[in-house]
């Protein structure tokens, strides 16, 4: 996300109003509900993981402990069991 100055971009009769309420400070824009994108949709971030988790359950299929996968995927015993659990859900 990148910064775009008001004054620049805004006609001055809006920047006047926006000036009103907030002067001087930042001010965040939130995207369009039909302009929004989940997480992970720009990066390869959610393939990335659900391929790592799938890893995951499939080692503990097989018989792996689980502080054994904590350990191995630098995650806490917990994690693990949400990930199971997740995927047993889904």
């Amino acid at each position: 996300m990148g910064y775009k100055k008001a004054d620049s971009i805004l006609p001055q009769h809006l920047l006047c109003a926006v000036q009103e309420y907030i002067d001087g400070e930042y001010l965040y824009i939130p995207r369009k509900n039909e302009n929004k994108k989940q997480w992970g949709e720009k990066t390869q971030n959610r393939q990335r993981l659900l391929a790592r988790n799938n890893e995951i359950a499939a080692k503990r299929r097989a018989g792996w402990p689980v502080a054994t996968l904590a350990e191995q995927y630098c995650l806490s015993a917990k994690a693990v069991y949400k990930i199971l659990s997740a995927l047993k859900d889904g």
